[in-house]
């Protein structure tokens, strides 16, 4: 049915390449293309051979004239953007000159503001739509997975709904003193940068995770969460009507949160370069070179996580309350694709995103958010990708 372009060789990479794989009859050719032509090549050797046709290629996804170069000449009908999103522009300019579809996983960020919102990427929304394009962005889990549960939950459950908390666990264990479950130089911006929730039109601005909640994660326990400014608020603050108010929590453990401030008050999560030894380095961009990488995680990683989202809202002039959540494995999932759950649970949304768009299903000129387009077909897919859901309709809510 079509080629996809992947740009990326990380974890999410990895698993999205496994996941193509699975569906020969929707992908049937990819290429991988990363700055390391090395990974691109590991992955196709464990995967060639099977009725998708593989091949890869050397990009940096910093340079547009190389990448149209790469598009005119292996000629995707889609770009699938798992590189970093410092990249995401570089990569849209490209998809515009050359006329192909676009979908990533994280929006974008200027490399030296700790920075992440929408509105460079909504910029586009004309010239995708002149040129009968569609860019999907944040088809991972959170957002991604997060915005289809939003939206399935306003389709099928909700007349309004008036808030949303975003709960995102894991209760992983990988054995190191300190390490990321996914890139540390985004992980530790995302985690040391000030909290932000939507309420009543107004974002209300809070101390890096000066707000904390214990809850009770089904198939996990109780967790200490702290709020935290995610992307996918942004996107769902103006796309779920009636909305008063939309927050965003992720779990971590007192050891990783007393490893991070001694990080911070070193200066070693700091983006501000610093002279060493003649030479102008960034600290942050160090850390991340002595940490392990993410992607070596996954065989020692033991135990789940547990992402979804609490509504409360109306439904025929009563109160209603609805919990959707999925629970994934570490060790499942490394057994199918030798990824830890963090990867695996970004990566198959990735692609079926990515599959919707080449079955036509999400493919209109634009760009969009994912819960802008119609959850039902995503949500079946996700039972059938690896990533079941499980519904509550009296669930504990957050304080």
């Amino acid at each position: 049915m079509g080629k996809a372009l992947i740009i990326g060789a990380g974890g999410v990479a990895n698993v999205v390449v496994h996941k193509c794989c699975q569906n020969p009859e929707v992908f049937e050719e990819i290429c991988i293309a990363s700055r390391t032509k090395s990974k691109c090549d590991a992955m196709k050797a464990v995967l060639d051979g099977g009725k998708t046709k593989i091949t890869t290629a050397q990009i940096d996804a910093d340079d547009t004239e190389a990448l149209i170069e790469l598009i005119n000449d292996y000629k995707p009908d889609m770009v699938i953007n798992v590189a970093l999103p410092y990249q995401d522009l570089t990569i849209m300019d490209a998809c515009l000159a050359t006329g192909v579809h676009y979908l990533d996983t994280a929006n974008y960020e200027p490399l030296d503001i700790p920075k992440f919102e929408y509105k460079w990427q909504w910029a586009y929304k004309e010239k995708f739509e002149k040129a009968g394009l569609t860019a999907i962005l944040g088809s991972g889990f959170d957002p991604g997975v997060t915005g289809v549960y939003s939206a399935y939950a306003m389709k099928h459950y909700f007349d309004e709904i008036h808030t949303i908390d975003i709960l995102d666990a894991n209760a992983g264990d990988h054995g190191y003193p300190f390490a990321t479950n996914f890139n540390p130089e985004i992980n530790i911006r995302e985690i040391t940068a000030k909290g932000r929730y939507w309420e009543e039109g107004d974002w209300i601005e809070t101390e890096p995770l000066e707000i904390k909640r214990v809850y009770n994660f089904p198939q996990i326990g109780d967790k200490d969460m702290y709020l935290l400014y995610h992307e996918e608020l942004e996107s769902l603050a103006q796309n779920i009507k009636g909305l008063k108010k939309i927050r965003f929590f992720m779990t971590f453990s007192e050891r990783y949160i007393t490893h991070l401030n001694v990080l911070e008050n070193v200066g070693m999560t700091s983006i501000k370069p610093i002279m060493y030894q003649g030479m102008e380095i960034q600290p942050l961009q160090f850390l991340k070179a002595v940490l392990p990488d993410p992607a070596s995680l996954g065989p020692r990683t033991k135990g789940k996580t547990n992402i979804g989202c609490i509504f409360t809202g109306v439904k025929d002039g009563q109160p209603k309350t609805y919990y959707v959540y999925n629970v994934c494995d570490h060790e499942a999932c490394y057994a199918e694709v030798g990824s830890q759950a963090i990867s695996y649970t970004t990566g198959v949304p990735a692609m079926i995103g990515a599959k919707l768009l080449l079955e036509g299903k999400w493919k209109k000129p634009g760009v969009y958010n994912v819960e802008e387009m119609d959850p039902d077909p995503f949500m079946e897919e996700l039972s059938k990708q690896g990533l079941p859901w499980v519904e509550d309709f009296n669930p504990v809510l957050v304080d």
